[in-house]
């Protein structure tokens, strides 16, 4: 059977692309290993996190499905830094594992337009530099013009406990070892990187009594725009907190030699920002402990993941470590933690619309392209389906810019900067994360997932209306001022206000100081008319107004910036703050404009900025020779 889109992998970033590219209409063939594996969480059990929960409600407000599954089946949703402004909180949800597995299996199982089928895709069909289709360890071919690979770790997949290995692309489950092999054999640049997870331990070994408990947000607050807050009261459980100590220390260190990450065994890089506790111990010796959270994976609380307890270390080894932690001191393990080195694609292979350079038809989304995260994988594996689903449509791509998405930062991060280990999503990376906020996603994205038909027309009309709202309380806002009256200044005295000494519009009244619901509807009653959506949306913008008006106007100089052209023959050489890498590419390329400079695979936004000085200083030159 012939279909429009296939996709390789059955993880999270398999599921958004299949589900987004079956939504819009594609015949869509999803080719998973195990079908129960759908939604498997393979490391931790929670979704979200800092500027991780900016892409759950990106893919959410674009129509995908995680944040409404994470809804579904969370167990305890916290807001991290809740004491800091809304451009840097972070929404993070523990997750029941086992219902998250299903409820997404099911989802796939029964959208429109989508088939499944449990095998091992082990090569492409490939014509004139077009995909054509796919051929699987069973002699079955499966035709299609747009294929995405959503592989995860499963390329070569590679399990170290200690010095035993094993073939895998997970825990128990077969690596995928043809495919691997073929795509090194397109001419593709492939890399070779390592992650790892922690021991899950039988939960009633462990005494919680004497750990530090640590409840979930009440009120609890959900991922998904779509679902109803003032209904959503789902049961939460505790986490924990307890630490390790200088017997936990003194173990893993006298074991240094016995583990793979450091005897040689592996070779793959691995993740710097979520490291193993061998790791941690060689690098902060000096640290006299180490945070663990003690994490619930289901509802029915039968084991415990120990997170910040990374190990590739052999069982017996990972048996007295855990056993050395206040709380722990009888634990037994279920499943041992482990290390896994895999294949991934050097992202500068691709193109902004996640499809190959050298392979017409040929996507790549998820851990596949060197990313770490279950967030990071959806939110490629969205934007996969979507340009593949639309390439098929004959219709333009759809690229999201870094000023209107996190996932437009991520995803321009990889194609021009690529990546040599476990690339991880931070606030730091965004430079326009004023406008980039948890809160406003839908604002900034529901009108693309709209034109693309990824949202139903109930929620849709949510939305639109409010969106008037908003915009009409903003308008008045902006428009309307208010003076120091005597009258005035005792209103706003009353409620705890900043006073005021000029004339200011009502946005900068409202932007001063901590406002509330009840104190914004005290000095403007009309507005009681909204709801707390929008009431919150509106607290929000006048606190960062002026803010977000300098980086609009930033955005808006990069734009004409981008314009200006390249003299013919401009030479690179020599232009402090270039490296030889970025020298070679723009001199072998000689792009047009600063646009085109711009687009060049690994040629940053901090390279045009630098070209952009020198082409003024030229101009400046040629001006006063001519004088």
């Amino acid at each position: 059977m012939k279909y429009d889109v296939i996709v390789i992998g059955g993880g999270h970033a398999g599921i958004e692309a299949s589900l987004a590219s079956a939504r819009m209409g594609s015949k869509t063939l999803m080719i998973t290993i195990l079908v129960e594996q759908i939604g498997a969480s393979s490391c931790n059990p929670a979704i979200g996190g800092l500027a991780k929960g900016h892409l759950v409600r990106e893919v959410d407000a674009l129509g995908g499905e995680m944040g409404i599954c994470t809804d579904t089946t969370g167990i305890q949703f916290r807001t991290l830094n809740a004491s800091k402004g809304p451009a840097v909180r972070g929404t993070r949800v523990q997750i029941d594992m086992d219902k998250y597995r299903v409820y997404m299996r099911n989802v796939v199982l029964y959208t429109k337009n989508l088939d499944v089928k449990q095998e091992i895709a082990d090569g492409l069909l490939i014509e004139e530099g077009e995909v054509q289709g796919v051929t699987t360890q069973l002699g079955n071919s499966y035709l299609a013009s747009k294929i995405i690979i959503t592989a995860g770790t499963f390329l070569n997949g590679l399990i170290h406990i200690g010095d035993k290995k094993q073939v895998a692309g997970r825990q128990g489950e077969f690596a995928s070892i043809e495919l691997a092999e073929y795509m090194k054999g397109l001419g593709i640049e492939i890399g070779r990187l390592k992650t790892g997870t922690c021991a899950r331990i039988d939960a009633k070994s462990v005494d919680t009594s004497v750990m530090e408990i640590q409840p979930g947000d009440m009120p609890p607050p959900p991922f998904s725009f779509r679902t109803d807050k003032k209904s959503f009261n789902p049961t939460q459980l505790p986490c924990y907190v307890t630490y390790t100590n200088e017997t936990t220390h003194e173990i893993i260190e006298s074991n240094f030699y016995r583990a793979p990450m450091f005897s040689g065994q592996i070779e793959g890089t691995g993740p710097r920002y979520c490291p193993s506790i061998e790791d941690k111990i060689s690098r902060f010796r000096d640290r006299p402990r180490h945070q663990i959270f003690v994490e619930p994976q289901t509802m029915d609380e039968t084991e415990y993941y120990i997170n910040g307890m990374s190990t590739s270390l052999p069982t017996d080894v990972q048996l007295d470590m855990v056993q050395s932690v206040v709380g722990m001191e009888n634990a037994k393990i279920v499943r041992y933690g482990y290390a896994i080195e895999y294949d991934y694609v050097q992202p500068t292979e691709l193109k902004h619309t996640l499809e190959t350079k050298k392979i017409k038809g040929l996507y790549t989304a998820g851990q596949v392209n060197g990313t770490t995260g279950y967030e990071e994988a959806a939110a490629q594996g969205l934007m996969a389906g979507i340009n593949a689903s639309l390439k098929v449509q004959g219709k333009e791509p759809f690229i999201l810019r870094r000023d209107e998405a996190y996932i437009g930062v991520l995803i321009d991060d990889l194609v021009t900067k690529g990546t040599k280990e476990p690339y991880r999503m931070f606030t730091s990376r965004a430079e326009y994360r004023l406008l980039l906020r948890e809160d406003n996603a839908d604002m900034r994205l529901s009108k693309y997932a709209k034109q693309f038909g990824l949202l139903d027309e109930a929620y849709m009309l949510h939305f639109e209306e409010k969106e008037a709202n908003l915009e009409e309380a903003l308008l008045f806002l902006r428009a309307n001022y208010v003076t120091p009256s005597k009258d005035f200044l005792a209103k706003l005295a009353s409620i705890g206000a900043v006073k005021i000494n000029e004339k200011i519009c009502w946005l900068d009244v409202i932007g001063r100081g901590t406002f509330d619901r009840e104190k914004l509807i005290t000095l403007l009653p009309d507005f009681d008319r909204y709801n707390d959506e929008v009431i919150e949306q509106i607290l929000v913008e006048a606190k960062y107004s002026r803010y977000i008006e300098k980086q609009q106007a930033q955005i808006l100089q990069m734009e004409d910036m981008l314009k200006i052209k390249i003299p013919i023959g401009f030479v690179y050489d020599n232009i402090s703050g270039l490296s030889n890498e970025i020298v070679e590419k723009l001199s072998k390329a000689t792009p047009p404009t600063l646009f085109s400079a711009s687009q060049i695979s690994g040629v940053t936004p901090a390279a045009i900025e630098i070209v952009h000085v020198h082409i003024k200083m030229r101009q400046r030159a040629n001006q006063k020779g001519k004088q």
